[in-house]
């Protein structure tokens, strides 16, 4: 009896460190494990994202850039440096929307008030900057038809230089934001001639949203240098509104293609189709296993969670189907019911449900 009791505290720390142990990486993985019956919802949000760093450093050009613009402009009573100062404000705010995505994302990733974690806010703030880029197109646009129609006199060498100076500040931006756009890609596989299931849909929204700012205005930067040379030398005053009107123009069509995707991911649109085919590969390896409901969704970047109906001729723990799926291609989260398929027809919560055609 002596020899048992003595022997029972040098086992349990052993076991608690093991089940402890056990929780902390189910719940690194969002998985529900035998002792602890709460899931985790992180799904890696926590974690510092690689375009965080490189957006707060364009931010802080952008801002810098803006100050010495405005105060240039005051000073020495240029408008055309005033102006290009306030344009830099507005592309340093919608910076900082995506600066603050960044930072609110990881700060409230354990918030239990998300149901699946604060992915979402990524796609959030890439759709705000994408209706922010919508506003610049439509405004440049608009400024551009009404010089068209009423022109007016261009202090050409001031614009030129202030233009070379955007451009200058946007190019070094574009680099930084490109240069983190590249790594989302290759750290996910996406450089390689195909990809594989899921990753079509792991693009950082936010990170694309910020890159797509500074390169509409390094665009803008491009085509006013053009037009304004153009119109001081061969006078040519109509290229630099119409230089306008095709920046507008592709400007919109960036923030188009940057609503539609941050919008699927927003309105929990259906998951791609390689990655619901490979879902269905894996769980239908046995005759007479079908999967008859399948739901995949983008909670995050680069991450899904899927809600499956098995309908199988043999009952398996569902677990089994969990292990052939979980933390593959981005299957972070999964929802799995099991019906069988017997004789006298389906037996399974979801069998009325089934059975409609």
């Amino acid at each position: 009896m002596h020899h048992r009791v003595g022997n029972t505290p040098s086992r349990e720390p052993v076991e608690s460190r093991a089940d402890a142990e056990t929780d902390r990486v189910a719940a690194g993985r969002g998985i529900v494990s035998g002792r602890n019956l709460r899931c985790a919802h992180t799904f890696g949000q926590e974690q510092r994202r690689p375009g965080e760093a490189r957006t707060l450093i364009v931010v802080i050009l952008t801002a810098a850039t803006m100050v010495l613009e405005i105060a240039a402009g005051m000073a020495y009573g240029s408008m055309a440096l005033l102006a290009d100062g306030l344009h830099m404000a507005s592309h340093a705010a919608a910076l900082g929307i995506s600066m603050f995505a960044y930072v609110y994302a990881r700060r409230h990733a354990s918030d239990q008030r998300f149901s699946f974690g604060t992915g979402k806010v990524n796609s959030l703030a890439g759709f705000t900057g994408a209706i922010l880029l919508a506003v610049f197109a439509l405004a440049m646009a608009w400024e551009s038809v009404d010089r068209l129609i009423a022109p007016v006199a261009i202090a050409f060498d001031q614009a030129i230089l202030v233009a070379v100076l955007g451009l200058l500040v946007n190019g070094i931006s574009v680099a930084i934001l490109g240069h983190g756009h590249e790594d989302e890609l290759h750290d996910r596989g996406q450089h390689h001639g195909h990809d594989p299931p899921g990753h079509a849909g792991r693009h950082d929204h936010n990170l694309r949203a910020a890159y797509l700012h500074v390169l509409a205005d390094a665009l803008t930067s491009v085509l006013a240098i053009a037009a304004l040379v153009s119109a001081k030398y061969f006078g040519l005053l109509w290229l630099d509104p119409a230089m306008g009107i095709v920046g507008a123009a592709l400007i919109a069509r960036w923030s188009i293609g940057l609503v539609r995707t941050t919008s699927r991911v927003l309105l929990d649109h259906q998951g791609p189709a390689d990655l619901q085919d490979f879902i269905r590969r894996r769980i239908e390896t046995e005759e007479g296993t079908t999967v008859a409901d399948l739901h995949v969704w983008q909670i995050g970047p680069g991450i899904y969670s899927a809600a499956i109906t098995v309908v199988a001729a043999e009952s398996r723990p569902v677990g089994e189907y969990r292990e052939r799926l979980l933390n593959s291609h981005g299957l972070v989260h999964l929802t799995v019911e099991a019906v069988v398929d017997t004789a006298g027809g389906l037996q399974g919560g979801n069998a009325e449900l089934l059975q409609r055609p």
